[in-house]
């Protein structure tokens, strides 16, 4: 399990569930690396501001992440994590790698609207 203070995914039943009952979601998959610890630190500073928005993150070593590893946007990643942004159940927009808070700050304002 992932060391941080966002929600945790740990099957695909909560990634379904999570999906279905938000319209707006942004999942991280990743591990406690590098490049993934920066992604998760901004998920946490930003969860408060983006109230309109459902923050998770995902272990990627867990069978449950292959939703998010068998995303077609993310085909060609390779570099952790993977995060993906859905709007009502689809995606609208996929990353990959070290992402700071003004990347992902412009990702939620574009596809989700301005923080409320």
């Amino acid at each position: 399990m992932l060391n941080t203070n966002i929600k945790h995914i740990e099957t695909e039943q909560e990634v379904k569930e999570v999906l279905e009952s938000n319209e707006n979601v942004m999942i991280c998959c990743g591990r406690m690396g590098p490049m993934c610890v920066p992604v998760f630190g901004v998920m946490e500073d930003l969860e408060q501001i983006y109230q309109h928005v459902t923050f998770r993150d995902q272990d990627f070593d867990i069978p449950a992440a292959d939703f998010i590893r068998n995303v077609p946007e993310c085909a060609s990643f390779m570099g952790l994590p993977f995060t993906v942004y859905f709007k009502n159940g689809k995606v609208v927009a996929a990353t990959s790698s070290i992402q700071n808070k003004d990347q992902v700050m412009a990702i939620l304002d574009r596809e989700f609207g301005k923080q409320l």
